[in-house]
């Protein structure tokens, strides 16, 4: 089959990988982008990195912290422009929609959008958007959300890098520093479960399979085999978890042994990055232009 130039500096960028390398995975691959990967890390034995989507789209993570840390809730509230995001009126608004998933409690985005942006004020949230969107000209949307309520233990919120990083963290024991603490460390090291325990069946298995497949290749005994992918499955996993990563303040300490050494444990936690997953539509400018200038 034939495959694009762009889907080949695609997998390059994804992979760091040769262009021909690149060219032939996708072939063998039916231009199928994960596969290719999977195809690399077998016959390369290469150490490929799959992102979890090109963070395209702008806009910015507001969140929402109880005086009593009992309640919290993170959003994300996306624009077309970098510049857009930062406006004060843009800003405001996300802060205000935050607030108010924390007071109200919405099934999804739908039933937010009806609610008052402020209670005791007139103005659903929909109708606050709307308004936005007329003066800045820009298409605005409140993507997602997610709201945390505990009892037995305490929740922080960490917003970080501009305001495109924000997590929600549930901690039992510990202190409020040790709260904060986890929620930066969410927020630098983006994992993508707490403990080992929570990955997937599916995805062990398939890890497994590729350690398998680059294993054979060392002409070692199978016994011997075994060993080594037993090893560096654990190694893949443990990578994978928030309880298996170093402490950022500490690199030789886990975060796991931390929360141990004082009691305490993470319940759960969630990580929002603006744009994470969706494309953003590239424009070339100059072909705009000349556009415009042929038409008028």
């Amino acid at each position: 089959m034939t495959v694009s130039a762009a889907e080949v500096k695609e997998l390059r960028e994804r992979t760091g990988l040769g262009m021909m390398e690149c060219k032939n995975a996708l072939v063998e691959s039916g231009g199928d982008m994960d596969k290719a990967i999977e195809w690399l890390r077998k016959r390369a034995g290469a150490k490929v990195e799959k992102k979890a989507g090109r963070i395209a789209a702008e806009g910015r993570i507001s969140a929402y912290l109880s005086g009593d840390r009992k309640i919290a809730a993170v959003v994300e509230v996306n624009s077309e422009t970098d510049f857009v995001a930062k406006e004060d009126g843009f800003v405001a608004f996300a802060e205000a929609v935050a607030a108010c998933i924390a007071h109200n409690d919405p099934k999804d985005v739908s039933a937010l959008l009806d609610l008052p942006l402020q209670a005791g004020k007139s103005g659903s949230v929909r109708q606050s958007c709307e308004t936005l969107i007329a003066r800045l000209g820009e298409k605005i949307s409140v993507r997602r959300f997610l709201r945390y309520t505990s009892r037995s233990g305490k929740l922080d919120s960490y917003v970080h890098a501009g305001a495109r990083i924000g997590v929600l963290v549930e901690l039992e024991g510990g202190d409020d520093t040790l709260a904060h603490d986890m929620a930066m460390q969410v927020a630098a090291t983006r994992p993508d479960y707490l403990t080992t325990a929570d990955v997937p069946a599916e995805v062990v298995a398939k890890e497994k399979e590729i350690l398998m497949e680059q294993a054979r290749d060392s002409g070692k005994p199978a016994e011997i085999i075994e060993k080594m992918v037993a090893g560096r499955l654990n190694k893949f996993l443990s990578e994978l978890t928030l309880l298996g990563k170093p402490f950022v303040k500490d690199q030789d300490v886990s975060v796991e042994k931390l929360l141990k050494s004082v009691g305490a444990r993470v319940i759960r936690f969630c990580r929002y990055e603006v744009g994470e997953g969706m494309e953003k539509k590239s424009t070339d400018f100059a072909a705009e232009v000349i556009a415009q200038a042929k038409g008028s």
